[in-house]
C-alpha cells in the first residue's frame, strides 16, 4: 500500500483530515517566506498527539537549526530543502529522525544524481522551480523518470483526480501533495485531503 504524506498543515481541521483519512505523514513548513508556514511553537501545538509521522519543512537551515528546530517540535522527520539540504538530510538520519531529500525533477526529466543519497534517506521527487522549494502545484512528466534504483516519494501537482495514475505509471513507495489539496492559498481542504488519500490507498 502506498505511503501517504500531505504537507503545509496549518490547523486542526486539516491535521484531524490527516489522521482520520489514514495518511501515514503530515508535513509543517518552518518557511516565514511560503503560504504555509507556520511558527515552531504553532507546528508543536499541532504535532502533539498526532499519531502519524510529524515532519518539518525547512530551507536554508544548517544541520544544527534543523536538528534543533525538530526537537523543539517533537517532529520525527526532517524534509530540508536549499543549502545545506544534503547534510541536514544525512545528519537527520544519524540523529533517528526520518529524511526525506527533494529531488527536482527538470522538464526533460533529468534527475539530480541519486547516487550521493545516504541509503537511509528516502528522496521525494519533485517539479523543478526556480523560484519555489515545492508547492508549485504542477507535475512533471512521469513517462521521462527511469527508475531510480531505489524506493522515492512523488511529489510534484499531485490532487485526487490524478494521485492514483501516478501510481499506476511510476509504482513510487510514497505520494506527497499539498496546494492541490487547497481551498484557497495556503488553506487545506479537509474534504479534499481525505479524497486525496483514499485515492492513494485503493490505488
Amino acid at each position: 500500500m502506498t505511503w501517504v504524506k500531505v504537507c503545509g498543515l496549518r490547523d486542526e481541521a486539516a491535521v484531524e483530515a490527516v489522521v482520520d483519512g489514514g495518511a501515514d505523514a503530515g508535513g509543517f513548513v518552518i518557511v516565514e517566506s511560503s503560504p504555509r508556514h507556520v511558527t515552531v511553537e504553532q507546528a508543536a501545538s499541532l504535532m502533539d498527539g498526532v499519531p502519524v509521522s510529524r515532519f518539518i519543512v525547512v530551507v536554508d537551515m544548517t544541520v544544527d537549526q534543523a536538528l534543533y528546530t525538530a526537537e523543539m517540535t517533537g517532529a520525527d522527520g526532517i524534509q530540508a530543502h536549499g543549502k545545506h539540504a544534503a547534510e541536514v538530510a544525512a545528519y537527520a538520519v544519524e540523529a533517528g529522525y526520518l529524511s526525506l531529500y527533494p529531488v527536482p525533477v527538470s522538464i526533460d526529466g533529468t534527475l539530480e544524481s541519486l547516487r550521493s543519497i545516504s541509503p537511509g534517506v528516502m528522496p521525494i521527487l519533485d517539479t523543478f522551480s526556480p523560484v519555489e522549494h515545492g508547492g508549485t502545484g504542477r507535475t512533471f512528466d512521469w513517462s521521462l523518470i527511469d527508475d531510480p534504483g531505489r524506493p522515492f516519494v512523488l511529489a510534484g501537482g499531485l490532487g485526487p483526480d490524478n494521485v492514483a495514475r501516478a501510481i499506476r505509471a511510476i509504482q513510487p513507495f510514497g505520494v506527497d501533495a499539498s496546494s492541490r489539496l487547497e481551498s484557497d492559498r495556503g488553506v487545506k481542504d479537509p474534504s479534499t485531503i481525505r479524497s486525496f488519500i483514499e485515492e492513494a490507498k485503493t490505488s
